[in-house]
C-alpha cells in the first residue's frame, strides 16, 4: 500500500514534441507527498539544470493547471478569430491588429493568428472536459463555453466562405482544399477544420478535390467521397475554388503563375492569410482571406 500518486501533466505541441520535452515553460508536478515530490524531481533534475522552472503542487492544481492552460489558448485563438469577422466589416486588417496587441506585453503574440478555427486533440479536448468538471460542480463557465460554441460555429461557417468568394452557390463546382491535417507537420486529423468545411462543401452541392503532404491516410477515414491529389498543382487542376486550410510550409510559396493556369476560375480562399492579397491581386486571382478587407 505504500503507494504515491503524482499528477504530471505534458505540455508537449504536436510537432514540436521533442524541444517541447527538453526546453519547457515550465514542468508542474502535483503531489503532497515529500518522497513522491524527492522522486519527481529527481527525474526532472537535468532540465531543471536548464532553468525550466519546477512547481510543485498540489494533485487537483496541477491537473487545473492543465486543462486551464488550453482552455486560455483556445480562447485567444476565438477571441481573434472574432476580431477577425469584426476587421473584415470596418475594414481593419487582423495581422496589424494582432501585431498591435500582441506587442502588449500582458497580452504576447502567440495564438493570435485568425484562421478557420482550432482543432486537434487538445484544445475541443481540454475544454469539453472543463466545461465537464464545471458542471458536475455546479459551477458556470460561460466564457469556457462560448469558446466551444464559437469555434464549431466557425469551423461550419468557413463552407459558407467559400460559397460567398464564388457568388453565393457551389452547385456543380470543383473545390481544390490545401492541407487537411488541424495543423502542419503531423497527420493528426482530430477535429481538423477541414472536417466541417469539406462537408459543409459537399453538401452545398460542390466536388471536392484535396492534397496534403502527410495526412491523406489519416484522412480517408474522415473524408472517404472526395477525391486525393499528389500534389497541389494537380489538386488545382480544373478547380473553381481554392481553399487553404492547413498552411503547410510548401504551400507558402507557390508558383502563382502555374497555379491559376491550372485552375478553371483563379480565385483563392486562403483561411490561414499565409499570402498578401496586393500580391495575389496583382497575380491575377480573386482571393479572399480572413480578416482583411482591401480597404485595409
Amino acid at each position: 500500500a505504500d503507494v504515491v500518486v503524482a499528477s504530471n501533466p505534458e505540455f508537449l505541441r504536436e510537432g514540436a514534441a521533442i524541444r517541447d520535452f527538453k526546453f519547457p515553460d515550465r514542468v508542474v508536478v502535483g503531489t503532497s507527498d515529500e518522497r513522491g515530490r524527492k522522486v519527481m524531481g529527481d527525474i526532472y533534475r537535468p532540465l531543471s539544470l536548464n532553468q525550466a522552472p519546477l512547481m510543485f503542487t498540489a494533485r487537483r492544481t496541477a491537473e487545473m493547471i492543465k486543462y486551464a492552460a488550453n482552455a486560455f489558448l483556445a480562447t485567444k485563438i476565438t477571441f481573434i478569430n472574432e476580431i477577425a469577422d469584426l476587421s473584415e466589416k470596418v475594414g481593419a486588417n487582423v495581422q496589424e491588429v494582432a501585431r498591435g496587441i500582441g506587442l502588449d506585453n500582458r497580452i504576447g503574440t502567440k495564438f493570435l493568428h485568425a484562421g478557420p478555427g482550432f482543432g486537434g486533440s487538445c484544445f475541443p479536448k481540454d475544454t469539453k472536459a472543463l466545461i465537464k468538471i464545471a458542471q458536475d460542480y455546479d459551477v458556470s463557465l460561460r466564457i469556457v463555453e462560448s469558446v466551444l460554441a464559437v469555434n464549431e460555429n466557425r469551423k461550419r461557417a468557413m463552407a459558407r466562405k467559400v460559397s460567398h468568394a464564388l457568388g453565393g452557390s457551389l452547385r456543380g463546382k470543383t473545390i481544390a482544399v490545401l492541407g487537411l491535417t488541424f495543423k502542419p507537420d503531423t497527420d493528426d486529423m482530430r477535429d481538423a477544420p477541414s472536417i466541417p468545411l469539406v462537408t459543409g462543401l459537399i453538401d452545398m452541392g460542390a466536388k471536392v478535390k484535396a492534397f496534403d503532404p502527410v495526412g491523406m491516410e489519416q484522412a480517408k477515414g474522415e473524408l472517404p467521397s472526395i477525391t486525393y491529389c499528389e500534389d497541389a498543382y494537380s489538386c488545382a487542376q480544373g478547380a473553381d475554388a481554392l481553399v487553404i486550410v492547413t498552411e503547410w510550409v510548401q504551400f507558402r510559396a507557390l508558383d502563382l503563375d502555374r497555379l491559376k493556369a491550372t485552375m478553371a476560375q483563379p480565385v483563392v480562399v486562403d483561411l490561414r492569410n499565409i499570402y498578401r492579397p496586393e500580391e495575389m491581386t496583382a497575380a491575377g486571382f480573386i482571393y479572399e482571406s480572413v480578416g482583411r478587407s482591401s480597404q485595409a
